[in-house]
């Protein structure tokens, strides 16, 4: 059988246990969602944001992009935001990358090409400007994990600056943005910093290293 075939009897078979487990789920399900969390994730297969936070349908509003990151040029990206923050006013906005990131390994390494190679270029920068910290880490792997934390916080940061961001805080919105890493290794999320509209931006540091 076709791999891809599979995937349709996957689904028929789960839509046959969810109705029959709750007859009144996807009637629910099309009554609208009410996302309290935005997560800004990484593109990679192997971190599912729901699975690993156990959030139900409707839960998590989701945007995956390699290497998670902030720019304001990326139209997708910013209407995800503007939607979660003006009118499904979520409460949190979370950045999450993940260590071993592909994406930031790439970046590292200045080895990519064409499409990949110039969305990457956010990334590289985080890299220019924490080069030095990168650097002093023991061996590659620590320094691309090292890379990985101090990428969620220059995304972070960025997100903050964002005039939908700036908008919220003026106006008072009870918004907070959190910075998390997902270990692969592990199956843990390590919180890394946290910004709000008492937050300043200036004077964000950055995050712990990685242990």
């Amino acid at each position: 059988m076709k791999d891809y075939k599979q995937l349709i009897l996957a689904n028929m078979a789960w839509a046959a246990e969810q109705a029959d487990e709750d007859p009144d789920y996807f009637a629910r399900q099309i009554g609208g969602q009410t996302p309290k969390f935005l997560w800004i994730g990484c593109s990679d297969s192997r971190v599912a944001p729901d699975l690993i936070t156990r959030s139900p349908p409707g839960g998590l509003f989701i945007h995956r992009n390699i290497a998670n990151l902030v720019s304001e040029h990326d139209g997708n990206l910013m209407s995800v935001v503007q939607f979660a923050v003006e009118v499904l006013k979520v409460g949190h906005v979370i950045v999450c990358g993940h260590y071993g990131c592909g994406g930031i390994t790439a970046a590292l390494e200045g080895n990519a090409t064409g499409a990949i190679d110039a969305w990457l270029e956010v990334a590289r920068e985080v890299g220019r400007n924490h080069a030095d910290e990168i650097a002093a880490m023991p061996d590659r792997e620590a320094q691309v994990n090292r890379f990985v934390e101090c990428n969620v916080r220059d995304q972070l940061v960025r997100l903050a600056r964002t005039g939908i961001v700036q908008r919220a805080f003026a106006g008072g919105q009870d918004l907070q943005l959190h910075g998390w890493v997902y270990d692969l290794r592990d199956g843990h999320i390590k919180p890394l910093m946290e910004i709000d509209r008492t937050t300043e931006l200036d004077t964000v540091g950055r995050p712990e290293r990685v242990l």
